[in-house]
């Protein structure tokens, strides 16, 4: 602890070191910061592991694309309407084995058309389906 006892006047000066203040606050405050994430609780639950596995694609399995329009298309054939994608759906079902059916929907094409799709795939009775994506290439959408 630094004292200042000489003066011009030979008297104290009255002023208060405050560096033995900020060393205890700042322990604190790691202290603080270092005990927060044990506090925290949360519900502990199991969390799914995710593989990156690039997709190994066979013939006998399906594509249907859904673009930014709403326009379905059956490996690459333009389906007319609902009816008829439901009924390519329930043909496929019953070959064996069981074709998988990957789903391409565009960027900008609505949840509620891609949604139709799926509802179609399941009242068709697929049991394997699965979304295309386009690779990452590191970009994460900040620049």
């Amino acid at each position: 602890m630094a004292m200042n006892v000489g003066g011009d006047e030979g008297g104290a000066i009255a002023s208060i070191n405050t560096t033995p203040l900020v060393d205890v606050m700042l322990v604190l405050l790691i202290i603080f910061l270092i005990t927060i994430p044990v506090i925290t609780k949360t519900v502990p639950v199991q969390l799914p592991k995710a593989v990156n596995i690039p997709t190994q694609t066979k013939p006998e399995n399906i594509t249907i694309a859904v673009d930014k329009e709403g326009n379905i298309y059956w490996n690459d054939r333009r389906v007319a309407n609902r009816n008829e994608l439901l009924g390519l759906v329930e043909a496929a079902a019953v070959k064996k084995p069981q074709p998988e059916v990957h789903i391409r929907g565009d960027r900008e094409a609505r949840y509620e058309d891609i949604g139709r799709v799926m509802y179609a795939i399941q009242r068709g009775s697929i049991l394997k389906v699965g979304f295309l994506t386009e690779p990452d290439h590191g970009v994460r959408g900040y620049r």
